[in-house]
């Protein structure tokens, strides 16, 4: 029986999940979404045409590849709809290779103006929601409130839907608000209501299948299986800094939740990191940059969210960080990616350790207010293009010397650098 790799990233997300996922697909018959939603924003960019998924996996523009979102995922249809007809606007037809699981749950409209509702809430506390309706669609799915894929195909799913509909707008009226001070996209929730009902259609016409059967038969038959993380590790529910943090388990452990597969099924695991740091929205930042560095990273990785279109917080690559999410994940291969992004910086500084109320240490503190002075060390940059440049050897010295550091603090192997945003442009040092 085979077993399913999995891909995640390692940092607060947007760490190019999506290229690697891409560039891997050819290597596998299946791509498996395991957790998240529409707060997804994996990027695919090749032929100079850049492609954002949100809720698609990313070897979708593999044409004899599965791609299969699972249970752990929450589908919001009118999203999923566009991005469907976005890739068929470009040459694709997802509704030939996309499969979706039964029991994953649903975003309803007023999900989404109910994250709204809850942030406005919160008031300086706010912790950043892209406003996808992703927390108060895990909330109901723990609630066992929600509605799942396989509903739309029952006869009572209109009555479900207006109940399930009715309590998210007396929880708006109970916070204070009235619910139309809330639009959707900058639509009134009737105007949405309807799109998100006819996109039903879309979703209808897609193969729905019981995802924890189709995997099992699929390692069976000794097909290879890639899992593919959104958001990352630092972002765990249970792991990142609460309540800084997604609605789910981003690290290894929600393959088998997200999927249905058991913990002896899992193989490889690809752990996906920037050769700096970024970060959405509130939460703590040990390496933060708020100088000229920091904007610099954030101009020349283009650092502006792919889902929000917010500015990221940029700072140094922090290996107390990164040391912590390759325990939980149980790391096999570090894949290094942006490293095009520090082309024009003299000197590069790596977060070695913590320091905090005087004593240093390389473990991630439980407080999210603790003071954290980083500890650095500092390495010469490369000053060079390196674009284009396919093989470790053709890297400038002072790069290669930067990625042998690395893999010798994380004490694991760095199979691929990535050299730019092009999928053509990602050096794989080990056999995958």
């Amino acid at each position: 029986m085979s077993k399913i790799d999995v891909l995640l990233g390692l940092q607060w997300g947007d760490e190019g999940k999506g290229k690697i996922v891409d560039v891997l697909t050819p290597n596998y018959d299946i791509i498996a979404r395991f957790q998240g939603g529409p707060n997804a924003g994996h990027t695919l960019e090749f032929e100079g045409i850049k492609h954002v998924l949100h809720i698609i996996p990313s070897g979708i523009c593999h044409k004899d590849k599965i791609n299969l979102i699972g249970n752990g995922v929450l589908i919001e249809p009118w999203i999923l709809e566009k991005e469907v007809k976005s890739l068929e606007n470009i040459g694709f037809n997802p509704k030939s290779n996309l499969y979706i699981s039964k029991k994953a749950h649903l975003i309803l409209p007023t999900h989404r103006m109910l994250d709204a509702a809850n942030e406005k809430n919160k008031g300086a506390q706010k912790i950043g929601s892209t406003l996808k309706g992703i927390g108060p669609a895990y909330t109901d799915k723990v609630a066992r409130t929600g509605l799942r894929v396989g509903s739309i195909f029952t006869s009572d799913f209109e009555v479900l839907y207006k109940k399930a509909c009715s309590a998210h707008l007396s929880q708006i009226k109970a916070m204070g608000y009235e619910p139309d001070e809330f639009k959707i996209d900058g639509e009134s929730f009737e105007e949405y209501e309807k799109k998100w009902f006819d996109s039903l259609a879309t979703l209808r016409q897609l193969t729905i299948v019981d995802s924890e059967y189709f995997i099992d038969e699929a390692l069976s038959e000794g097909k290879r299986i890639l899992a593919e993380g959104a958001q990352g590790s630092m972002l765990d529910v249970d792991f990142g800094s609460y309540p800084f943090v997604t609605s789910s388990n981003t690290i290894t452990a929600g393959v088998c939740s997200g999927l249905g597969v058991a913990p002896s099924k899992i193989g490889r695991v690809f752990g996906i990191f920037k050769a700096y740091c970024t970060r959405v929205g509130s939460g703590p930042f040990p390496t933060e940059l708020f100088d000229q560095d920091g904007e610099t990273m954030r101009q020349e990785g283009r650092e502006f969210g792919s889902t929000t279109g917010r500015a990221r917080r940029c700072g140094w690559l922090d290996i107390p960080a990164l040391k912590y999410a390759c325990m939980l994940n149980g790391v096999t291969h570090l894949m290094l990616m942006k490293v095009d992004v520090l082309n024009k910086f003299e000197s590069i500084k790596i977060c070695e350790q913590y320091e905090i109320d005087g004593n240093q240490t390389d473990k991630v503190p439980y407080e999210t207010d603790a003071v954290i002075n980083p500890v650095y060390s500092e390495l010469k940059g490369w000053c060079e293009d390196v674009a284009g440049k396919n093989t470790f050897e053709q890297l400038p010295i002072a790069m290669k010397e930067y990625v042998n550091a690395i893999e010798q603090k994380m004490n694991l192997p760095i199979a691929v650098v990535s050299t730019s945003p092009d999928r053509k442009d990602t050096i794989i040092r080990t056999e995958l």
